[in-house]
């Protein structure tokens, strides 16, 4: 009888794989904390709620998920997300804005669930590198310049990014001097211990470097904002009061797009352990894993949750085995609500926007933007202008979508953006005119030095021929085509997939060709180009297609050598 796939990487543990795991979920638990506390504050809810969620999704993750490393709770990305989605439906209720909160993490929950169960890890694939990456660096500023007010005690301003920079330039007046100098020590805490003793959960320290400041000179009676009452004990259990089958509908179109996101972030810090552990990840059981784990969460009053990269590394880095680890961080959670929500109470504001603006400040990865810039040569940008610069474009295109228009507009933009420019890519592509180098046929502008025969033009498309690109290869091999030609060989091997608008354009290609008295024929097409060629021929003469390049031109008489000259 075949075993269930749940909590997998428990399967076949080893007793030497214990004291790793403990020590790894000790040093996640440290981080996890004032990281949950903070991130709740950035989706705009209690404190203690991101407490709420981490329990829960931890353990269903590990339940149900199929990586070892993976450490599941509140982000930051998902966080602001969930603001900017229930913001504007919630208005200035704070009981309806904290009940829709709860409910998007079920309405997300159980679209991935559904999504993993009818398997669609594949939409992962919709989101490049790039795009991530500019809708990552983007995220990143907006979450810093809403946490900056905090450290200097003024007041946040609505917005988008820019309108938030300015409306704190126009506060600074109002400083106060105690909060900043609280803020600025914890976040050098925090980047310190990060740089120095990367072992130590840096996170920790500060936040207990801020309660005591706050206990020791009475800061909270001095004007410094702090944390304030958290509720001890265990969460209630079960769907938030007042929000009814309607809300959960409108709710499910924007859970998409966090789903979306905490599914790219997670599942991206899932395959980096994995390569390092030697192990596979399933997108689809990732899906069903991180839908559990939101729909857990949001039954436990909870927020949403995804995988963390940064957790998930500091919890590689401490040696963890398999998911014990995360199951060890969820039990240490359950005693914190149980013994230590009073601790957290004298926790300063400007502490917690420290520790998120250190969690977040290493994103803005300005360095990575530079690299796409550089993926550039003088070939591409002859052939695509500058649009040789797609990647850097796309993920352009999402920072500043989610700087000027909020998150899940930048991320669509930025998919949007990459799509038009692969589609315009594709519509333009390479075609090149070769030549002959002993027994190759070779680009002629990579190979200025070789000469072509004048009356044969041997083409390459570095492209799949199909309905949006046809147009163009037509009039691009025509316009190769001089007096002088007598002979047109495309070499196919590089277009593997031929549609049927591409097939007719190459019969028609061929009929215009034979009216200048040039012949054309198609030298190594692979069986795919083959098939749809030869359906889209039924009924007219078919084009000649040669197993190689010379068998094509083998019946074209050689040119007559040059003249001698006199002398």
């Amino acid at each position: 009888m075949r075993s269930l796939p749940v909590f997998t990487s428990l399967q076949g543990y080893h007793r030497d794989w214990v004291r790793p795991d403990i020590v790894a979920g000790l040093t996640v638990w440290a981080v996890m904390v004032p990281e949950a506390l903070a991130y709740a504050s950035i989706a705009g809810v209690p404190p203690v709620i991101g407490l709420y969620a981490a329990v829960p999704a931890l353990v269903l993750y590990a339940l149900a998920g199929s990586s070892r490393h993976l450490v599941v709770g509140p982000m930051s990305a998902t966080a602001a997300l969930s603001a900017a989605i229930i913001t504007p439906l919630a208005g200035a209720d704070a009981g309806r804005y904290l009940a829709l909160s709860t409910a998007l993490a079920i309405a997300t929950g159980i679209v991935g669930l559904l999504a993993g169960l009818i398997r669609l890890g594949f939409i992962a694939a919709f989101i490049s590198e790039p795009v991530l990456k500019g809708f990552i660096v983007g995220l990143a500023l907006t979450i810093i310049i809403g946490q900056v007010p905090k450290l200097f005690g003024v007041h946040k301003h609505e917005g988008n990014f820019f309108e938030q920079a300015w409306g704190l330039l126009g506060d600074l007046g109002d400083t106060q001097w105690r909060t900043l100098l609280i803020g600025l020590l914890s976040l050098a805490v925090v980047l310190g211990v990060k740089r120095w003793l990367p072992l130590v959960p840096g996170s920790l320290l500060a936040v207990l470097f801020g309660i005591v400041a706050v206990q020791l000179f009475g800061l909270d009676d001095k004007g410094v904002g702090i944390v304030g009452h958290i509720d001890a004990g265990l969460p209630s259990l079960g769907l938030p009061d007042g929000v009814g089958f309607g809300d959960y509908l409108e709710l499910l179109g924007p859970a998409i797009g966090v789903l979306l996101i905490g599914f790219a972030e997670g599942l991206g810090a899932a395959k980096t352990y994995a390569a390092k552990a030697g192990y596979a990840i399933d997108a689809n059981r990732e899906l069903v894993g991180l839908g559990a784990a939101n729909l857990g969460s949001g039954l436990c009053s909870g927020m949403v949750v995804n995988g963390s990269l940064s957790k998930t590394a500091v919890n590689g880095g401490a040696g963890a085995k398999t998911q014990l680890s995360g199951l060890v961080v969820a039990a240490l959670t359950v005693l914190t609500l149980l013994f230590l929500t009073g601790l957290f109470e004298k926790l300063p504001e400007a502490t917690l926007a420290a520790v998120v603006i250190a969690a977040v400040i290493e994103l803005v990865d300005i360095a990575a933007l530079r690299r796409l810039y550089r993926v550039w040569t003088q070939l591409l940008g002859s052939i695509y202008g500058r649009v040789a610069r797609a990647d850097f474009l796309a993920a352009v295109a999402a920072m500043v979508g989610v700087l000027l228009f909020d998150t899940l507009p930048g991320l669509l933009i930025g998919i949007g953006v990459s799509m038009l420019l692969l589609v315009y890519r594709t519509s333009q592509p390479h075609i090149a005119a070769l030549a002959k180098d002993g027994s190759l046929w070779v680009d002629t502008a990579r190979h200025p030095e070789l000469t072509a025969r004048p009356d044969l033009l041997v083409v390459r498309v570095e492209s799949s021929l199909f309905f949006a690109n046809s147009d163009y290869v037509k009039e691009r091999i025509q316009s190769l085509c001089t007096e002088s030609t007598r002979l047109v060989v495309l070499d196919a091997e590089t277009s593997p997939a031929l549609d049927v608008t591409a097939a007719a354009m190459l019969l028609d290609l061929r009929n215009t060709l034979a009216h200048r008295r040039i012949d054309f024929r198609i030298a190594r097409s692979v069986a795919q180009f083959g098939e749809a060629l030869g359906s889209a021929a039924a009924g007219d003469t078919p084009i000649g297609v040669y197993p190689t390049v010379a068998e094509a031109a083998a019946d074209l008489p050689e040119p007559p050598p040059p003249p001698r000259s006199a002398g």
